[in-house]
């Protein structure tokens, strides 16, 4: 059985700091990346915590459609589950993390389905009769509940602050994700609204709309190929759907001899825990990702205790940070 002195060796960090992030400890002075590597040391080595508290209240599947791989390629993911996690701990709630595929024959109080889903694993999900909640996808005509970012407010945010401030060639950099089952690709909406605020004030231009996975590699492969191309007239400033791909796109910009945000300005979604310590840092929208986590654990409470007559969509607003990477 693993043990405290396994992960902080693995992660290089000391006992105590181990037992302080499992714990939750916040008033730890420690980096979220340190934090993100102590849990992901502790899953991978099935670290179990020895509890002298008395029974769980209750017990939820949390059934998720990234695995750890595709969680550190872009931290997103990883913070809702960390909320989660952090929530449950606090209500004493257990937490049965499975896979969609080889779902337990055991009764829970509920299905917590982080991430995007097709309609097949819908049904699956629906098969054991236990109320499902989806985080970050939503469901709400399928008549599922759902908690969701708002991304035409988010988007809108960032349309008018590059109006305002007087960037005219706009570009985007949208990410390209697929369903697991059948890689259905799945539509980005943070796209789908912000070609159409372009399009209303004529300043949409289809060369300047690039697609690339949710990626730092991503970004910066497709942000490369772009500028290889040898346009013409650069735009003033890129909106990239994740922080990940607006790192990527950051660092193709800089190996091409441009500057940011002299040259070209880019502005990022998310606002995870790296966007404040890249060169420069990064502009981006501030998804609280964190306590997303936390409100899906306390929403599924709700749903385990309640007979709802009507699925409920929880919206969650967002704001833009302004850093240096706008002019």
């Amino acid at each position: 059985m693993a043990t405290i002195k396994d992960i902080a060796n693995l992660a290089q960090v000391s006992p105590a700091t181990v037992s302080r992030v499992l714990n939750y400890d916040m008033e730890l002075s420690v980096s979220q990346e340190t934090r993100q590597k102590i849990f992901e040391v502790a899953e991978q080595l099935n670290y179990t915590k020895h509890k002298n508290k008395k029974k769980e209240v209750m017990t939820f599947r949390l059934v998720q459609w990234y695995d750890s791989e595709e969680e550190l390629a872009d931290l997103y993911y990883l913070a809702i589950r960390l909320g989660i996690e952090k929530k449950a701990e606090e209500l004493n709630i257990g937490l049965l993390k499975e896979s969609l595929h080889h779902l337990s024959e055991q009764t829970t109080g509920g299905i917590i389905a982080l991430g995007k889903f097709e309609a097949q694993e819908i049904k699956l999900l629906a098969q054991t009769n236990e109320p499902i909640l989806f985080v970050d996808s939503d469901e709400l005509i399928s008549g599922y509940n759902s908690l969701v970012i708002d991304f035409e407010q988010s988007v809108a945010q960032v349309v008018d602050y590059i109006v305002k401030s007087g960037y005219e060639n706009i570009g985007m950099l949208s990410g390209v994700e697929f369903t697991k089952s059948n890689h259905h690709q799945v539509a980005d909406k943070r796209y789908q609204y912000f070609k159409a605020n372009l399009e209303r004030l004529k300043l949409s231009r289809e060369e300047n709309y690039l697609f690339a996975p949710f990626t730092v590699e991503g970004g910066k492969q497709a942000m490369r190929k772009f500028l290889a191309k040898q346009p013409d007239v650069l735009p003033d400033v890129f909106f990239a759907a994740s922080d990940a791909l607006a790192i990527g796109a950051m660092q193709a910009i800089q190996e091409h001899g441009l500057k940011v945000p002299g040259d070209i300005a880019v502005i990022g979604f998310n606002d995870i825990s790296v966007a404040k310590y890249v060169s420069p840092s990064l502009s981006t929208i501030q998804v609280p990702t964190e306590w997303m986590g936390e409100l899906a654990l306390d929403t599924m409470v709700q749903l385990a205790k309640e007979e709802a007559p009507f699925p409920r969509k929880i919206t969650i607003a967002t704001k833009l940070i302004l850093r240096d990477s706008t002019k």
